[in-house]
């Protein structure tokens, strides 16, 4: 049921990459981006693991002994990571994961959310050939510097042994995780907090969505990659809340109270 798949948000991330390699029309999304997003992020990871890996595990040495080239080295991956998230903004690549994210949402039979944000062409084929001009702003995630800065200030935290690594993922993932939705919450027309009632109730769910896609988006050179399949992901648990949501509608039981009750803001 959409109910308890919910509950598993930190496998979203995951299906998105299933889901990806088994959609065709997703594909041509995917290769007009492949090589230069894959050229890109081997550049980026490549410099900083050549100039500055050996530099931070020497420093982490003084206090981690033989850790430092393992927490040095999810250092490095998270600055590259932050790096290639900015490089992949600079690109307009936003627009690729917003028709990712309302395809996906199409495919799944949710064309009316999509409808209230943009055109959607009739008998056009395939959900991404169906795809028109957006009516209203189209962003897939905002651009934050907020988050930029925090994942700045928590960076320092691999510095810690053992358990700063761990840390530092799971408090990125808090923040992170909601974005992947800020879709969704255009789509729903949330006021601002409205959208934070409903992060609050799904906090949990978020952060563990933010900190699988983070540990994705730290495997090299497929940072970028793993951004779009992540926006498949969002867009596959948009689809299940969605379906939560008209089942809460159709339900005068008591169990259909719950799920209103649960999915109201």
């Amino acid at each position: 049921m959409a109910w308890d798949q919910t509950r598993s948000a930190w496998i979203y991330p995951l299906r998105g990459i299933q889901y990806f390699a088994t959609h065709r029309f997703l594909w041509p999304l995917f290769k007009a981006r492949l090589l230069p997003i894959v050229l890109l992020s081997t550049f980026v990871y490549f410099l900083l693991f050549f100039f500055t890996y050996l530099p931070q595990v020497a420093f982490l040495a003084l206090f981690q002994g033989k850790g430092a080239w393992v927490n040095g080295a999810f250092l490095v991956l998270g600055e590259g990571a932050a790096i290639v998230a900015g490089l992949f903004e600079a690109f307009f690549v936003d627009e690729t994961l917003v028709d990712i994210f309302d395809s996906i949402l199409i495919n799944e039979g949710n064309e009316e959310l999509v409808l209230r944000s943009r055109v959607i062409y009739p008998e056009a084929g395939d959900p991404t050939s169906r795809l028109g001009t957006p009516t209203t702003s189209a962003v897939y995630a905002p651009f934050s510097l907020r988050q930029i800065l925090e994942f700045i200030i928590l960076l320092p935290l691999n510095f810690i042994p053992v358990a700063g690594t761990p840390m530092f993922l799971v408090l990125t993932g808090y923040r992170a995780g909601p974005f992947h939705h800020w879709r969704y919450f255009h789509l729903l027309d949330f006021t601002k907090p409205e959208r934070k009632d409903f992060i609050r109730r799904r906090q949990l769910q978020y952060t563990t969505f933010g900190t699988v896609a983070l540990v994705l988006q730290l495997i090299p050179p497929f940072s970028m990659v793993f951004l779009m399949t992540t926006a498949a992901g969002a867009a596959l648990w948009a689809s299940d809340l969605e379906k939560k949501r008209q089942l809460a509608n159709q339900r005068p039981d008591r169990l259909g109270q719950a799920y209103h009750d649960d999915f109201s803001v």
